[in-house]
């Protein structure tokens, strides 16, 4: 199992408040071919100094302006050499030490393409105001509004390659519309980990005023339509009303 290598790409812009325990959850984990990868998008704070007290966990860093978070994240996929490639930002952390050993095990023994799991939101504190239990998926499941968590989503190296990376052109929409991309129009074979995989603190970009949830809305609407979801003008709808169960 520990044939297959992980490439984790964790992307940052003064992040020093949440950074350091992200980079420990990555270096708890039980499972050691790990390619670790920081893109930071010139941060101004004190990001740099706490990556540097890191420095021989981290296999690659850059520091250099970008496009935002989509753009860096493209920016480490094609620097990673792992045969899987997942995405742990700033703001989250790893549940618990054996994530990643999961998720090797499971592309080694499920002949699956790719993987998702569960997550929490919680506050800077630690404690948990919404749980994301993604449930197993079945192909339709798209035109309902249903979508796994993106911070969850690994996926082999080779599907960037033949698939594209994330589309800047669908703003804060780009990790929903490249998972509906792979998922449901490339019908990719997913498997369902279901396990805790991550912790997410709260305050994500498209969420910070109704102007940013309006566009974001809208950039959903356009990743339906360009990936084939069938209803796309109700399922726009259904999307954040499934955030309800979240919370119950």
């Amino acid at each position: 199992m520990q044939d297959l290598k992980i490439s984790l790409i964790t992307v940052t812009r003064n992040a020093q408040k949440t950074l350091g325990r992200c980079i420990e959850s990555v270096i708890a984990q039980n499972y050691t071919n790990i390619e670790y990868i920081i893109i930071d998008g010139a941060s101004t704070d004190d990001t740099l100094q706490i990556i540097s007290q890191y420095k021989q966990y981290i296999n690659y860093f850059v520091s250099e302006p970008d496009l935002g978070i989509y753009d860096a994240m493209n920016k480490g996929i094609t620097i990673a050499t792992g045969n899987i490639i997942g995405i742990l930002n700033a703001d989250d952390f790893f549940s618990y030490n054996d994530i990643l050993s999961n998720v090797a095990e499971a592309f080694a023994t499920q002949n699956n393409d790719a993987l998702y799991g569960n997550l929490d939101y919680v506050n800077p504190n630690g404690d948990i105001l919404r749980k994301w239990i993604a449930g197993a998926y079945k192909y339709g499941m798209f035109n309902w509004g249903w979508m796994p968590p993106h911070p969850t989503f690994y996926c082999k190296r080779s599907l960037f390659e033949s698939l594209g990376l994330y589309n800047l052109e669908y703003g804060t929409a780009a990790d929903y519309e490249l998972m509906l991309r792979f998922i449901h129009l490339n019908k990719v074979n997913v498997f369902y980990l279901n396990k805790l995989m991550v912790k997410m603190v709260v305050g994500g970009t498209s969420n910070k005023s109704y102007t940013n949830r309006l566009k974001a809305w809208g950039n959903d609407f356009k990743a339906m339509c360009k990936n084939g979801v069938t209803f796309p003008r109700m399922c726009v709808l259904f999307k954040p009303l499934r955030k309800i169960f979240q919370y119950i």
